[in-house]
């Protein structure tokens, strides 16, 4: 079995300065996790499908990955706001994304796609709230760390915005999160 997950990626100007965060937080804070995957808001929670290595399983990708960009054809750019940082103490700290309706309906589009046609469920998001972000700390950052590094990024200034193009696959290497393949909306 190979894992995936869906997500939106920013462009490469807003990934480079997430990455600077994470950085930061790998050097000061010991938290190194989130660089194990590009900046990303997940739409859809990883989960396992068969793995490429025979020609069933191949084809099965390959279905999957049509679905997607037909399911995207009927999409709309989508505006997405950053409006600074928030968290999910004691953990986890990431750039705060704005949970607009457009956002909402996508994502929840989306679990309804995968659900109804590939049977991929994440009973996690059933009984959750959807929080759209961008990781920049998580799991390894200590309790100490969060409440040592949170002070500083509560009110570090971090607004930016972009038009949301494209849905992306991200596949699971065995050691990080790559892009596998996108989809762009309306194409």
């Amino acid at each position: 079995m190979a894992r995936y997950f869906l997500a939106l990626l920013p462009p490469e100007a807003i990934q480079k300065e997430v990455l600077r965060i994470q950085q930061t937080f790998a050097k000061q804070y010991h938290s190194r996790k989130a660089l194990n995957s590009p900046p990303h808001i997940t739409l859809q929670a990883p989960f396992d499908w068969p793995s490429t290595s025979t020609s069933a399983a191949q084809q099965t990708t390959t279905a999957l990955a049509q679905g997607l960009a037909e399911w995207t054809n009927h999409l709309k750019p989508l505006p997405i706001q950053l409006p600074g940082f928030g968290v999910f103490a004691p953990r986890v700290i990431y750039v705060h994304v704005q949970c607009t309706p457009a956002l909402l309906t996508l994502h929840t589009q989306l679990q309804t796609y995968c659900a109804e046609v590939w049977n991929i469920k994440d009973t996690r998001s059933q009984h959750r709230p959807f929080i759209p972000h961008i990781t920049v700390a998580f799991r390894d950052l200590t309790r100490a760390n969060f409440h040592a590094s949170w002070p500083h990024f509560q009110d570090c200034p971090f607004e930016h915005h972009f038009t949301a193009t494209a849905l992306t696959l991200l596949k699971h290497n065995s050691q990080r999160w790559e892009t596998f393949s996108q989809f762009a909306f309306g194409s």
